[in-house]
């Protein structure tokens, strides 16, 4: 085969096998949640405080050691239990970024750079609260995707033994899931072939510029959050601080395959809007820690 062919099947295969052990882990735990929690379960355990109580939904991924393509599942069959579509984004930004996993790797890759991880964590945490309190007042039905409202209304009226239900529930989370995971894929290592990287790594000293190649590359690679900081570490020495700092924050929460799998829940005007907001945010982080330092 060409070259460049072996590169794309290279990229989509790798971003394929890292992603899909969290997605089906993810879609396990999504259909525990669904049927064999009992219905409210959770959410009556959330503080009842608005303000408090998304707090408490961001810190959530602590509790869950789940990449972000594992958290879009899971996030689904929370809201089938019945988390509100603003509280959904909040859990699925702040999650990849603030589960044990990802904490582990980043003090791992950045031992010697404090700065890396705590901008990282606070950053996660700073922008899925800012997001959330954005859409906070938004409706259901103006953030979510019209066929999966009819789905959460099916889940709750149905009467199936338990088992049954969940096969089922698996095998359409999977059909959702999985197909949108391989275009999501493909279109990564598409970009990421045809695009030279040696003109994102000329940019790598210029404060300014660092940022938004960094952000540029967390978006087309569309590597996992919990190996990610391993891929940072190799731009250690050519790129700024804060651009790190940028890449470890805005990939876990918006990439190329993470975008086609949120798009079988959230409609495309909500996923662009949640996209700039991040995006903007990732980079301010960014930018004032170049400064600092």
């Amino acid at each position: 085969m060409p070259t460049p062919l072996q590169d794309f099947l290279t990229f989509l295969i790798g971003i394929v096998v890292e992603a899909l052990p969290f997605v089906v882990l993810g879609i396990i735990i999504s259909v525990a949640v669904q049927v064999w929690l009992p219905e409210g379960w959770l959410l009556r355990r959330l503080p009842k405080c608005r303000w408090v109580r998304q707090v408490t939904i961001s810190l959530l991924g602590v509790f869950v050691p789940v990449c972000e393509c594992g958290n879009v599942p899971l996030a689904r069959g929370l809201l089938v239990q019945g988390l509100s579509a603003s509280e959904s984004l909040v859990f699925l930004l702040a999650a990849p970024v603030l589960n044990p996993v990802t904490i582990i790797t980043t003090q791992q890759a950045f031992a010697n750079d404090p700065v890396v991880l705590a901008g990282r964590m606070a950053g996660g945490f700073v922008i899925a609260n800012m997001v959330g309190w954005v859409f906070m007042k938004r409706r259901r039905d103006e953030l979510l995707q019209p066929d999966f409202i009819k789905t959460c209304q099916i889940s709750r009226h149905t009467h199936e033994r338990r088992w049954v239900r969940s096969l089922e529930l698996f095998r359409r989370e999977a059909s959702h899931m999985l197909p949108a995971l391989l275009f999501g894929a493909a279109v990564a290592a598409l970009v990421q072939v045809a695009v030279p990287r040696e003109i994102l790594l000329t940019l790598g000293s210029n404060p300014a510029w660092s940022i938004v190649a960094m952000l540029a590359l967390a978006f087309v690679i569309s590597i996992c959050s919990n190996v990610d900081a391993f891929f940072a570490l190799a731009f250690k020495d050519t790129f700024t601080a804060g651009s790190l700092v940028s890449f470890l924050t805005f990939g876990p929460m918006i990439d190329i395959k993470l975008l086609s799998l949120m798009r079988t829940t959230y409609q495309p005007k909500v996923l662009m809007q949640v996209s700039l907001l991040v995006l903007l945010m990732s980079a301010a982080i960014g930018l004032g820690v170049n400064c600092v330092l």
